[in-house]
């Protein structure tokens, strides 16, 4: 078995390409390989309001960009040649991702922890919607091993939030700012937008060193 540790946040495009990029080199190259694919909060924005932040606004204030499409052009790219189809575009709204991430480590002790980041994921980017909503949340969450109703209460859970805002602040202390972040078999780091073989060299380097 190989642990492999995934520091993302649910709003980042190039976190879920990431993924998408994960899963196919693990079902495309390693199929006999047991993985063990460990979720770790990352909070790029911590301070989003609850109505979230329009993205086209955001992207001209924090990084001075006017046009939108051009900025998406590359994620979706890269996206697109490993088979997502993502269309930045189709999402208008930066969420608050702290509920998200509550759901997704309360998933790790019903061994959905990984299904269930990626479906949130794909909900928010594919599908365009309000990741902050506990009714939404909900409504994936019952698919991934959880009970509405108690899946609900989680993403609503300021103690939940907390947690995740606590550990999120301890990777950040421990040099973790930037995502997507891989660790496999907890000696081999990659960061950012790596390519499919990029990641299968860090899988092969780590599985020849365990």
């Amino acid at each position: 078995m190989l642990q492999i540790d995934l520091y993302t946040d649910i709003t980042c495009p190039w976190c879920i390409i990431g993924q998408h990029r994960l899963d196919k080199v693990l079902a495309e190259r390693f199929a006999d390989l047991v993985a063990d694919i460990r979720h770790r909060p990352v909070l790029l924005m911590p301070d989003t309001p609850a109505t979230g932040l329009y993205i086209p606004d955001l992207l001209r204030s924090r990084y001075g960009v006017t046009d939108p499409k051009a900025a998406f052009a590359r994620p979706e790219t890269e996206a697109r040649a490993s088979g997502l189809p993502l269309d930045l575009g189709r999402q208008a709204w930066a969420y608050p991702t702290q509920a998200a991430h509550a759901l997704v480590l309360a998933a790790r002790e019903r061994g959905t922890q990984h299904s269930l980041a990626v479906a949130i994921s794909a909900a928010y980017f594919l599908g365009a919607v309000n990741i902050a909503d506990a009714d939404v949340l909900a409504d994936i969450a019952a698919e991934h091993g959880f009970e509405r109703a108690e899946a609900r209460a989680i993403a609503r859970d300021p103690v939940w939030h907390r947690r995740v805002e606590q550990e999120a602040a301890a990777l950040a202390a421990a040099g973790i700012r930037s995502v997507p972040h891989f660790v496999f078999g907890g000696r081999i780091g990659i960061n950012g937008g790596h390519s499919e073989d990029e990641i299968a060299l860090a899988i092969n380097e780590a599985m020849a060193v365990a």
